[in-house]
């Protein structure tokens, strides 16, 4: 008896070592099934158009997680690929914190240049949960470390969709840390049979994969490498925004790669994202980590039966092919653009191209509207005035000679005189001025050539030419940068209180892979100025110097969505677009949201709407969308505080189109606003609604 004790013990022993432990309490019924067998655990989730996902993950330390990754079409599941391992490479370096940057929101840092370690981040199969988060299905596999990180690995599965996103998520103790990443799939087994890649020309190109090709870096369009079998493709890519840490160059650093021994650290053949450490060699801020937040060093996985052309061309669609879609009654419009055409091109003696590349850049991408930010270093902003009225001449004339009827190329300035910090103007047509007025010249004189021209000497000149000439002027990247402190410095000030001062710009500035949305620097300034009882909008900005076809422009770019029926035509002015902007009858996207449509009891953007006693009110606000939604936010303030009332989305679905109705209660509030954000950090927000 003892003896057969002892044996049913032995193998009840060895039948446990077999198992891993897998926590299943979490997880519902949501269309996703789970089941585990040894240390097999198959998860199957539907993808859309009556097919079906399949992971088999391998909890097996000794073996690769992706046992087999496969996809159902009419004629049953086909294995796309098998056996692979995520892998993960973190670099770590030193935050500089100081507060006269800006602290964690700071852009001029420099952090490789400093000492940092590149580490590989290492994987051990301990423990597994499963959870449901309404149409999602995560499965966290314990744990993951690198250095002073430690965390999980996390995959999600996006019902309605054969898109999972792979993500190592840590966390550090340390203080004033900066962080960057590579990542991708690594071949334990068989190669693919094909990598391919969009050229930055849009041309599919094709690698024949070989065990003794070293890894290299690829310049690709759209963010994504392919991998290609006969039964189907996965497209490895990075979230479309959130992955680029902010630069004010869009140059394509070769942000994909593929090939054996990546970094000296995988042997084994790979495909994967990539980021450069030296970013474009000027200021290189990386990703902030604060201490004790969960950084998910992250990529997306999309699925197709079909060949590596078809896979790409379902990646496209999530951001609209890298463009912005029109929708009716609005026109898009983007705005802080340095790309110095006349200082570089036209006054330099140049062949003057009669379609510059940068115009088809901007109209390749959806703008319909476009501000430049000229002059911001090379020109001669303080004369002299034969100089400067020469320079705004030929910006008056490039401007309108390539605007057309379907594209509005407008002048603009990045002023950074008088005002404090930097600081964008925006005139509804032509005007010339001169950014300093000795004391015996006249404030306005007449030119026999240029016509009406002003001085301008102080800040009290600088908002009597912006009222007399009904322009507009905002804070460019306020709070960093040459802005770090402003505008909070001048808050008081009359210009700032005039109407002639917008508000701010807002740019993705810092990067953090620890928040569910992108940038908050800029928006919880639009939350202050608010508070501070001063009606002030808040437009996106790019922020970039060169404009090319090769350069990855759409990572570092954004929109404003004015409401406009139609264009103006240049020469007749451009007043409609000022309007529209100083009226905030507009909202901001990344591109992947948008809101055609917003109002609290009727009331919509830039309005106000006079509260009934007890403060009810119904928000209705229609959202499109490509990735899933991942939140809205309903964000008021009562002149002190600012209250945010999060809604879950996590139940849509990928490419949806809804019109949402919600309940609020905004008794004793004065402003209230809306965004919305993706699982890819995606997003768009709508301006103001003032109460009474």
């Amino acid at each position: 008896m003892k003896k057969i004790i002892l044996v049913l013990c032995i193998l009840s022993f060895l039948v446990l070592k077999a198992q891993v432990p897998v926590n299943l309490s979490a997880f519902k019924n949501n269309g996703a099934k789970v089941s585990v067998k040894a240390k097999i655990l198959t998860a199957t989730w539907p993808t859309g158009k009556a097919s079906t996902g399949k992971l088999i993950l391998d909890l097996d330390n000794q073996k690769p997680l992706f046992n087999s990754i496969q996809l159902s079409n009419a004629n049953g599941f086909k294995e796309i690929a098998n056996n692979l391992d995520p892998a993960f490479i973190l670099r770590i370096g030193k935050r500089t914190l100081s507060p006269n940057s800006g602290g964690w929101d700071v852009f001029f840092d420099k952090v490789p240049n400093s000492p940092y370690q590149t580490y590989k981040v290492a994987f051990d199969k301990r423990k597994t949960s499963v959870s449901t988060s309404g149409a999602q299905t995560i499965i966290r596999i314990s744990e993951m470390n690198a250095a002073n990180f430690s965390g999980v690995l996390e995959i999600t599965l996006y019902n309605g969709s054969p898109l999972f996103n792979v993500a190592s998520v840590l966390s550090t103790k340390t203080d004033s840390t900066a962080i960057l990443y590579d990542a991708g799939l690594l071949n334990k087994k068989e190669l693919w049979q094909n990598i391919a890649f969009s050229d930055v020309q849009k041309n599919i190109q094709y690698i024949k994969p070989a065990k003794t090709n070293l890894a290299k870096n690829l310049e690709v369009k759209y963010r994504s490498v392919i991998g290609e079998n006969k039964s189907g493709s996965l497209a490895v890519f990075p979230a479309p925004h959130q992955y680029f840490y902010p630069l004010d160059e869009a140059f394509n650093l070769k942000f994909t790669w593929c090939g054996s021994n990546y970094l000296d650290m995988f042997p084994e053949y790979g495909i994967g994202i990539r980021q450069d450490p030296k970013g474009d060699n000027r200021y290189v801020p990386w990703f902030n980590s604060p201490p004790n937040t969960e950084q998910r060093l992250n990529f997306f996985c999309l699925l197709s039966t079909d060949n590596a052309a078809v896979a790409l061309a379902e990646v496209k669609k999530f951001t609209h092919d890298d463009s912005y879609l029109p929708i009716p009654g609005y026109k898009t419009m983007a705005t802080h653009f340095h790309n110095e055409f006349i200082s570089d091109v036209v006054l330099s003696g140049k062949p003057v191209p009669e379609k510059p590349e940068f115009v088809d850049v901007l109209k390749t991408a959806g703008l319909d509207i476009v501000k430049l930010a000229e002059f911001h270093g090379p020109g001669h902003p303080k004369g002299p005035d034969t100089t400067r009225l020469k320079e705004l001449n030929s910006l008056f004339e490039q401007t309108k000679r390539l605007s057309d009827s379907n594209f509005l190329l407008l002048p603009g300035e990045e002023a950074n005189n008088f005002y404090g910090g930097h600081w964008l103007a925006f005139f509804p047509k032509p005007v010339y001025w001169i950014m300093d007025r000795k004391a015996e010249m006249p404030f306005m004189t007449y030119d026999p050539i240029y016509g009406k021209v002003y001085h301008v000497g102080d800040k009290n000149e600088m908002l009597k030419l912006l009222e007399t000439e009904k322009g507009l002027a905002w804070v460019a990247h306020a709070r960093t940068k040459a802005s770090t402190g402003y505008p909070d410095k001048y808050k008081d000030e009359a210009f700032f209180k005039s109407d002639t001062y917008m508000g701010a710009a807002w740019k993705a500035i810092p990067g953090d892979l620890a928040l569910p949305t992108l940038s908050k620097r800029v928006l919880n300034l639009m939350d202050d100025m608010a508070n501070w009882g001063y009606k002030k909008h808040v437009i996106s900005e790019a922020d970039i110097f060169t404009i090319t076809h090769q350069n990855e422009m759409y990572a570092h770019l954004n929109v404003n969505y004015l409401q406009l029926d139609k264009l103006p035509n240049y020469e007749d002015g451009w007043q409609p677009v000022l309007d529209a902007i100083s009226n905030g009858k507009f909202f901001v996207s990344t591109g992947e949201i948008l809101i055609p449509a917003f109002t609290i009891n009727g009331k919509g953007a830039g309005e106000t709407l006079k509260l009934t006693e007890k403060g009810d009110a119904k928000i209705k606000i229609s959202l499109n969308w490509t990735f899933p939604l991942s939140l809205a936010e309903i964000i008021s303030g009562d002149g002190n505080k600012v209250y945010r009332e999060h809604i879950n989305l996590n139940n849509t679905l990928a490419f949806g189109k809804q019109n949402f109705s919600w309940s609020v209660n905004l008794k004793g509030k004065k402003w209230v606003r809306v965004e919305a954000w993706d699982i890819a950090t995606n997003g768009a927000f709508t301006q103001m609604i003032w109460l009474e």
